[in-house]
């Protein structure tokens, strides 16, 4: 069967019209594709948006907790001096308090400059800057007693903590002359370390006015 010139001109239009249904079909198809591959990709987006805002809240949660459950510890830590600026001058009058108190020979002290301090046994501060000031004592004593309750007595009060770091005892009487009368039998001369925690630079800056 051979088809004439004239059935080919009647089937041109409606070969045509199935040519463009076609290239119809398959461009709805692409775009259908492309559409479906946009709303996947926006899903994971959003998805991703979800998952962050929800991990975000749960640390919120735990860093309120942690806030909570540490907030006081670290307020007794401001209020004894320790975080935040050193206080020279309480330090002076701890030390005065208990020279009347304990009714002690005459005590003489300086405090060199504030320095940064690394010590082994604190390598991670968390951002914090760990400072020392060394205070230089000298004292007479009655005995050894003097010093031990001394410095008892400055750890156990409401200041920022220290360490001992050197002390030296002599003799000013012979062990033969030394008696529980009331004249200077021994005098010391010691080094404290008053440690102080400065802030990271970050939440003094947030803090400012």
């Amino acid at each position: 069967m051979s088809l004439e010139k004239q059935d080919l001109q009647k089937l041109q239009t409606p070969l045509l019209i199935l040519a463009a249904v076609i290239i119809a079909v398959i461009s709805l198809f692409g775009a259908a594709q492309y559409y479906n591959q946009n709303q996947e990709l926006a899903l994971q987006n959003q998805q991703n948006l979800l998952n962050a805002a929800r991990q975000r809240y749960q640390l919120s949660g735990a860093e309120k907790d942690m806030i909570v459950e540490y907030l006081p510890k670290y307020q007794m830590l401001i209020s004894k001096g320790f975080v935040g600026e050193e206080q020279r001058i309480e330090w002076v009058e701890h030390l005065r308090e208990q020279h009347k108190t304990q009714k002690l020979f005459g005590i003489k002290y300086s405090i060199s400059p504030q320095e940064k301090y690394t010590p082994v046994f604190a390598a991670n501060l968390g951002g914090f800057t760990l400072n020392r000031s060394v205070m230089k004592l000298d004292l007479d004593m009655l005995h050894e007693g003097d010093l031990l309750q001394l410095i008892e007595a400055l750890t156990s009060s409401n200041s920022a903590p220290f360490i001992l770091r050197d002390c030296e005892i002599v003799r000013l009487n012979p062990a033969s002359q030394m008696s529980n009368q009331l004249i200077a039998n021994l005098h010391a001369q010691c080094e404290l370390d008053w440690l102080t925690l400065r802030e990271p630079a970050t939440s003094q800056v947030s803090s400012a006015p």
